[in-house]
């Protein structure tokens, strides 16, 4: 008998390209995990429509019809836990979480930055790796705490900023990775090669070059 694959709730706020990611390592029959379901605070999301088109149920909860975040976090772990959620994904999800939202999910929340955390937190983070010169970004998949994009670090991608760099272009360079990068933390984290140690992890796997790019941990395969 298989053994049983985890649950993932995706928290998303706009295109969802991330999202597809991960609903296309979720297709594989090999991969560790399966998308319960799919969250947005944006109702019109486009997200959502590549979680309805993979049959995944797709739940818009704006989060402007609120009268607080409180409530708006509550009836999101609802949500979750109505669709058993064990692991919940933040794939481009513009809003910070609450400590409070965070317990009921206890060393069970990821989030994918684009850049090399913790350089860049935050918003606009391509656009503060290109105003501040640097010449080697990319992305970053941590785990949630209450603050801005400083969790443990679980997975990096390297990528090069190059002469003629725009943010559109640097975007899309990271993007690529992204793509790469959260579905690879996502196996290692539900499979439990992943240890927390305080503010750092331990992670089972090495780390591997691909072309122009350095994965830490490396791809399988």
């Amino acid at each position: 008998m298989s053994a049983a694959r985890a649950r993932l709730g995706v928290l998303v706020s706009g295109s969802g390209s991330n999202l597809q990611a991960l609903l296309d390592a979720s297709a594989r029959g090999d991969y560790p995990a399966e998308i319960a379901c799919v969250v947005s605070n944006v109702p019109t999301a486009y997200a959502l429509e590549r979680a309805r088109r993979a049959g995944v149920p797709a739940v818009a909860l704006d989060s402007k019809a609120f009268g607080s975040r409180a409530a708006f976090e509550q009836a999101l772990g609802e949500t979750l836990r109505t669709a058993q959620v064990e692991w919940v994904c933040l794939a481009g999800f513009m809003r910070l979480l609450s400590a409070d939202f965070l317990a009921g999910f206890p060393g069970r929340v990821l989030n994918i930055h684009p850049s090399l955390l913790p350089a860049f937190p935050g918003l606009h983070a391509q656009r503060q790796a290109l105003e501040r010169g640097v010449k080697i970004t990319g992305c970053t998949v941590h785990f949630v705490d209450a603050g801005t994009d400083t969790g443990p670090i679980l997975a990096q991608a390297a990528v090069p900023v190059l002469p003629g760099d725009d943010e559109a272009s640097l975007s899309a360079r990271i993007l690529s990775e992204e793509h790469k990068l959260f579905p690879l933390a996502v196996r290692l984290a539900v499979t439990g090669k992943v240890t927390l140690e305080g503010a750092c992890t331990r992670v089972a796997a090495p780390p591997a070059t691909q072309g122009l790019c350095l994965h830490n941990p490396g791809m399988p395969g």
